[in-house]
């Protein structure tokens, strides 16, 4: 059995199973869930979940399946295992609908709107988001609104991927777990009483899980490499400065640091070679 396969039919099976019947809701409930849930596998090819970015966007590209099915996909396997996760700190769901929707009616005319066309990806929460949240896990912090996006949503966006959400982190960026005050505690999909370490951890969790398909760390001693090591994963600290790290800063402040640091913008996925 493979990583894929062992994330797909074990700890997160079992976590599933924690999650439903009459504590979690009523049978009618249950029922219209799996229900739902079936007819979104029927939509999105089983592969899918655990695909590389650039497997989704070929897939996407060749009309194997819409990013809006994508996109509704992701959401509906967040809904099943992030309660046990802990990995999203907020979801953009209006809003990565909307750009799916876009997405998918650009290819009906012809137009790719980039590399990662209608792909569902995430963000460290410490990266600006314009309107939302981006404390740090700091608690003054807590009600903190991003004034615009920072460099690398942008670029992201530019690629026409899917926005999704972003994901938690330490107090300050500063630990190699994933614990604030403010959005608890990150679990690890491989045994859920694991950390996933940190900082970025949440970004960790979710592409281990199979919730999204690319993320944006960020790193000064390990804090996108440890997680990916205690995940499974692929992450990568880039040159320094090589990244622009403006919108990287606590509130969502959207200048940058102003001097070369040793802290780094980098890319995190679940294959190397098929980012």
């Amino acid at each position: 059995m493979d990583r894929r396969d062992f994330l797909a039919t074990i700890p997160l099976a079992a976590a599933g199973g924690a999650m439903s019947g009459s504590a979690f809701g009523s049978p009618e409930a249950t029922r219209e869930d799996e229900t739902r849930a079936t007819a979104s596998n029927e939509a999105v090819p089983d592969n899918l979940d655990f695909a590389s970015a650039l497997q989704a966007a070929e897939a996407i590209r060749q009309k194997r399946v819409s990013s809006v099915e994508l996109t509704r996909r992701v959401f509906e396997r967040i809904d099943k295992y992030n309660p046990q996760l802990n990995a999203f700190v907020y979801q953009l769901r209006d809003d990565a609908m909307a750009q799916a929707k876009k997405a998918d009616e650009a290819q009906a005319q012809g137009r790719s709107l980039g590399v990662f066309h209608g792909v569902p990806v995430h963000v460290k929460e410490s990266y600006a988001v314009a309107g939302h949240p981006c404390t740090w896990g700091l608690p003054p912090l807590r009600d903190s609104k991003a004034p615009q996006n920072s460099a690398v949503v942008r670029k992201l966006l530019g690629t026409g991927a899917v926005l999704i959400g972003a994901t938690n982190v330490p107090v300050g960026l500063s630990d190699w777990q994933s614990y604030n005050p403010i959005y608890g505690t990150t679990n690890n999909p491989w045994d859920v009483k694991r950390t996933p370490g940190g900082s970025s951890g949440g970004t960790a969790a979710a592409l281990a899980a199979g919730l999204g398909y690319l993320s944006f760390g960020s790193d000064i001693g390990g804090s996108i490499r440890v997680p990916a090591s205690f995940c499974g994963l692929f992450g990568h600290k880039p040159t320094l400065d090589l990244v622009d790290m403006q919108g990287h800063l606590p509130g969502g402040v959207s200048a940058g640091p102003g001097f070369s640091t040793l802290l780094a913008v980098g890319g995190r996925s679940r294959e190397a070679r098929k980012t």
